[in-house]
């Protein structure tokens, strides 16, 4: 009678933990974005949109200490893509770019 609780209990753990889809370790990770050769392509509207989208999948990916972060940057990626131009502004930038320091100091 164990056998099955037991079966139930780590079936109702993988679905709680993202369908049972495991992160990758914090090396995994690191090694992983040093290699991402990813190039958008089309206008700045459509890059953004392709970089926002990126970034989200690699969010879901990575070990959570690199996910946060790429998160804010997809959602950041996200606003601009909303803009007629698909431009960023200033604010954008430097938040883009704090977001991938915090990236670099856990990927040292």
């Amino acid at each position: 009678m164990k056998k099955p609780l037991a079966a139930v209990v780590l079936v109702a753990g993988m679905l709680l933990s993202g369908c049972g889809t495991p992160k990758m370790s914090v090396e995994e990770s690191c090694k992983f974005l040093n290699g991402d050769t990813f190039v958008p392509s089309g206008n700045q509207q459509q890059q953004a949109d392709q970089i926002a989208k990126h970034y989200q999948e690699v969010a879901d990916k990575v070990a959570p200490e690199v996910a946060e972060p790429i998160q804010k940057m997809a959602d950041i990626m996200k606003k601009v893509a909303g803009t007629s131009l698909g431009t960023k502004t200033a604010e954008q930038t430097r938040q883009l770019s704090e977001q991938n320091n915090k990236i670099g100091e856990v990927c040292k």
